[in-house]
């Protein structure tokens, strides 16, 4: 349970699902957490529930991901609570499924504004300290739309193809100073996400058992299973994996269709 102490970590998105799991997950192995959300009142929440359970040191901030000089503040902040940043998760991030002859542009800028440019944003602003320090790793939270096109779900997989380019492209960088950066690729995994979109066709149940159906396991993936294998890649226990891509689907994107 002391895989990250001493180590100071930012996660963004972390007011709910994914991001607040890794945000738990890296308290209860030691790490101090900065949670970097656009919803202030949930970080603050998550913050205060995540340390009354571990003892951590955690701390929220205000960052909207799709502003270089937002993200850029919280990492100061992070800096003056905690000291140097060791470890960033790039979690933040939203769906956008239009169809791509009547999407508007602001659709398409909204898409990539948070699921690449927010990436990238992220990156740029831990990245100078940790390749002097030499010892550093990031960790991308893409998705399996990253390499398999789901009809109707434009142009979010495009955006997430983007963030695996993006992620060897910096794994391969900074490699020579030291920094790894990886990416984590979920599938269908149970945040409040997925409940919302479940709720929103026409028969719930139904929806739920069709997913529920869809990767061989037969289940699909808990927010604590993506934070586990979060926790590996920001220990030192992953010190030669870099510029790669974890995915967490159940076997679902192995699985050949007829």
């Amino acid at each position: 349970m002391n895989r990250l102490t001493g180590k100071v970590a930012v996660v963004t998105g972390a007011g709910r699902g994914i991001g607040a799991a890794i945000a738990r997950a890296f308290a209860a192995e030691g790490a101090a957490v900065v949670l970097a959300e656009l919803d202030i009142e949930t970080a603050q929440a998550s913050a205060r529930e995540i340390a009354g359970q571990t003892g951590a040191k955690t701390l929220a901030v205000r960052t909207d991901v799709t502003q270089s000089a937002s993200v850029q503040a919280a990492v100061s902040e992070a800096q003056q609570a905690f000291g140097p940043v060791d470890v960033l998760v790039n979690n933040a991030g939203i769906n956008v499924f239009a169809d791509p002859l009547t999407m508007t542009d602001d659709d398409w800028r909204r898409c990539f504004a948070v699921d690449l440019d927010g990436v990238w944003n992220g990156c740029r602003a831990v990245l100078p300290g940790m390749v002097e320090r030499r010892a550093g790793s990031i960790i991308n939270i893409a998705s399996t739309h990253a390499f398999q096109i789901i009809p109707g779900c434009f142009p979010y997989p495009v955006a997430k193809h983007g963030v695996i380019g993006l992620t060897r492209a910096l794994g391969i960088e900074y490699a020579p100073k030291n920094v790894r950066v990886n990416a984590i690729a979920p599938g269908y995994i149970e945040t409040q996400l997925t409940h919302d979109w479940w709720n929103a066709q026409p028969d719930p149940q139904a929806a739920r058992r069709a997913t529920l159906e869809l990767p061989p396991m037969k289940r699909i993936g808990k927010p604590e299973e993506v934070a586990m294998t979060a926790v590996f890649l920001a220990s030192d226990e992953a010190p030669f994996i870099n510029a790669s891509c974890i995915t967490i689907d159940g076997g679902r994107t192995a699985l050949h269709h007829e």
